[in-house]
C-alpha cells in the first residue's frame, strides 16, 4: 500500500510538473487564470505559457505579482515586437494597474515559434529580490558617511 501511495505521488508530481512545462493552467493561481483566459480571448494563441515568477522576488507567498508569458498568435504577424507587447499590455490592462508588478514577454508569430522554440531566461531581478545584491549593503547596515 506505501508503494502505492509513492507511486501515484509521483505520477501527480509529474504530471503537475509535465502541464507547467506545457503551460497548463494547473497550479495556477487567480491572477494566473485571469492573465491566460485574458491572453487566450484577445490573441487566440496556438501556444500559450504563463509563469507564475514571483517565488523569485520579495514579497509574501501567494503574492502573484511578477509573471513571464509566452504568446504564440498570428495576430502579431506583420508587428514589430513593441506593437506586439503593446497588444499582451492591453489585454492585461487591469492586471498590469493592479496586482502584477512586472512582466516578461516573448511574443511570436507560429511561424517563428516553429522555427525557434526556445525561450529566453526572464530577466534577474533589480529590485525587491530575495537574494541580495552583492554591491547592496545588508539591511540595518549603518548608511555610509
Amino acid at each position: 500500500m506505501l508503494r502505492s501511495r509513492a507511486a501515484t505521488a509521483t505520477k501527480t508530481a509529474a504530471a503537475a510538473a509535465l502541464a507547467l512545462r506545457r503551460g497548463s493552467s494547473m497550479a495556477e493561481g487567480p491572477v494566473g487564470r485571469a492573465i491566460r483566459a485574458k491572453l487566450q480571448a484577445a490573441l487566440e494563441p496556438s501556444y500559450l505559457r504563463v509563469l507564475d515568477e514571483s517565488h523569485r522576488h520579495a514579497g509574501p507567498p501567494g503574492a502573484e505579482s511578477h509573471f513571464a508569458v509566452v504568446v504564440v498568435s498570428g495576430r502579431f504577424a506583420g508587428l514589430p515586437p513593441l506593437q506586439r507587447h503593446r497588444l499582451v499590455h492591453g489585454a492585461l490592462r487591469a492586471e498590469l494597474a493592479g496586482p502584477v508588478h512586472a512582466l516578461a514577454i516573448v511574443a511570436r508569430t507560429p511561424e517563428q515559434w516553429g522555427a525557434d522554440p526556445r525561450v529566453p531566461p526572464s530577466p534577474a531581478c533589480l529590485g525587491g529580490s530575495k537574494h541580495q545584491h552583492p554591491e547592496a549593503e545588508p539591511p540595518g547596515a549603518p548608511a555610509a558617511s
